[in-house]
Formats: structure tokens, sequence, C-alpha cells
């Protein structure tokens, strides 16, 4: 199963905005999809997101800008690796206000303001400035965009009216300061690393899935990227499964075989297929749990350490180690 590469710009819908364009299904390795359309012509299915993730020595940082047409639905999550302390604040607002998502990746500003928190995402001349505030707590991080950089950008077909494309983009290096009870903590150039899920489309009520991520260095000294999913996309002739090394993205258009069990989350996980054998050591779970009748969603996130070996189309073997990130299993009804 190969699905086609994207080189040129295109419109993620047709016509009207209602439908599909099949000219956009395909991956790019930029963020070459103009989605602006999808909320425009419909109403009740669209989801539009962004997520970002930083990892430091010290911290996780995490933060969601979102709306799904009948909700605006945020969070930011602060996590405190040696303690496993957290500073969290979450809000569902109905109807959705107090958020602004850019119509396009990298074209505008995204920002949310509920109570209890605040996000704001610019472009910045070499990245993305991300700063989000909460009680006792506040992040102030550039994700940087180093020249060359590629990202995996996704367009996966449910049907003519059900569709969504994804960008994510891993293995940015990130600079900043993380500041929790008053004590500030630098995000330290070279040691630290943001991954972004940006999401535009119009989804089923029911979905599940799987999404890994990890970011850093292998013994070589190559940056590693790791990004890999399931469920969501099967039957769609879509994957959004790649390796990122030095910047330069190695595509992976098979289905992968995951192995856990949420259950023990703590076992390792084996997510193996496609030249990829890797094993994910999860450290701790992010579990959260929502029911709004209508829209209810089950998360467990398990952050720990990737391992394993790739191999590229070219029969280059890479090894890693000690790659930080994440695995999750997500079940939502929205």
């Amino acid at each position: 199963m190969t699905l086609r590469e994207l080189t040129e710009p295109v419109s993620l819908t047709a016509g009207d905005g209602r439908v599909l364009n099949r000219d956009a299904v395909g991956w790019a390795r930029q963020p070459i999809v103009d989605a602006s359309r999808v909320h425009t012509r419909s109403w009740g299915r669209n989801k539009r997101w962004e997520y970002w993730n930083v990892t430091t020595p010290t911290h996780i940082l995490a933060f969601t800008v979102s709306s799904i047409d009948y909700a605006a639905v945020l969070g930011v999550w602060i996590f405190d690796r040696a303690t496993e302390r957290t500073w969290q604040a979450d809000a569902t607002v109905i109807p959705p206000r107090g958020v602004t998502l850019a119509p396009r990746l990298e074209q505008g500003s995204s920002r949310a303001r509920a109570k209890g928190l605040e996000i704001d995402i610019d472009e910045v001349p070499g990245g993305t400035r991300l700063r989000a505030r909460i009680e006792d707590a506040s992040f102030d991080v550039v994700a940087q965009l180093p020249e060359g950089h590629e990202r995996l950008a996704v367009v996966v077909p449910w049907s003519s009216r059900r569709f969504q494309y994804t960008v994510k983009d891993v293995a940015r290096p990130a600079v900043g300061t993380v500041v929790v009870e008053g004590v500030t903590y630098d995000v330290p150039e070279g040691q630290s690393w943001a991954v972004l899920d940006h999401g535009r489309g119009r989804w089923p009520y029911d979905v599940q899935w799987n999404w890994g991520a990890g970011s850093g260095r292998d013994a070589a000294g190559r940056v590693i990227g790791i990004q890999v999913g399931a469920k969501w996309t099967d039957g769609t002739g879509s994957t959004e499964n790649a390796m990122l090394v030095d910047g330069r993205l190695h595509k992976i258009h098979e289905e992968l075989t995951w192995d856990y069990d949420i259950a023990t989350w703590r076992r390792p996980w084996r997510i193996t297929g496609g030249g990829l054998d890797a094993t994910f050591t999860p450290f701790y779970d992010k579990a959260g749990k929502t029911n709004l009748l209508v829209l209810s969603s089950r998360t467990d996130q398990c952050f720990g350490h990737w391992s394993g070996t790739f191999t590229t189309d070219d029969g280059d073997t890479i090894a890693f180690d000690g790659i930080l990130g994440f695995a999750e299993e997500v079940h939502n009804r929205w």
C-alpha cells in the first residue's frame, strides 16, 4: 500500500466546501493542504485543533486549543518529571467561545481564553511561539523550525463527507522557560523538543485511535523523530506512520502492529512493521475521562522512552534508544 505523495498546494475540500477533494488524498512533507473551508459549509461534525507537547530535561508541557462546532475543548498540562507532580487546567465551553484558530497552519495566530487558562500560538521568525498560563504555572517556549525540516501531512478519507487532514510535526527543537509556583526553569536548547498535532476535518461520531511520538538524538548524534498511529486510519488507504532522521521524513506506508495492554500500561509496548521495530517503555499514564452526554472521551496517554531500530528504503538501519515521548489509546464519542 503506497499512498500518493503530494508535491503541490491543494484544497482539502471541493465545490462549495461540503465534500472532500479527491485530489487532496495523499501525504506530503510540508503542510501544503488548504483546509480553511472545513468549518464554513457544514456544522456538527467539524473538528479543528492544535495540540502541542514539549519535553524538557525537567518537565513535560502540553496544551490543546480546539473547536468541535458545538464546544470548545481546551487544556493545559505541566508535569514535573522528578516528582510526578502536575499542574493542570481544562475547560469545555458550550457553545464555543473565547477561541480563535488560524485558518491554515503557520498562517495566523491561534488563541484560547477560558476560566483559569490562557493559550497563545504565534508564528515568529524561526519558529512558533507557544505560551500558556494557568494558576501557579506558565510556560513560554519557541518550537524552532530548522531550514529543511520536514513534517508528515496526511489526508485520511473515510468518505466524501467524512475526512481528516492531519499534520504530525515531531522533533522540533525547543527553547524557552517554564514557571511553576514562582520558580523558573529553563527549556534548554539542544535538550528540549516540541511535537505538534494539527487537525482539520469532519469526523464520524465514534472513533478510536492510537498515536505515538518521540523526539531526541541517537548515539551518533542524529535527530530522531518517531511518528506512529493506528485504528482511526484503518480501511482508508492512508497511514500516519513515519520516521524523521536529521529533518528528513521517511514515510512508512504499511499499517503497523501494536502490541500493548492498557490495563497493564507499564508493560513495554511493541510497535512493528514497515522497517520499524520499536519498544516503548512507559513511566507515567496521563489518564482522563469526560462524559457530557453527547460528548464523551477516554484517554490514556503514556509517557516514556522509545528504543529500537528503523531500516530505511535504502537499507540503512538506524538504532535509537532513550528517545522521550508518548504513546496513547483514545476513544471518543464526539
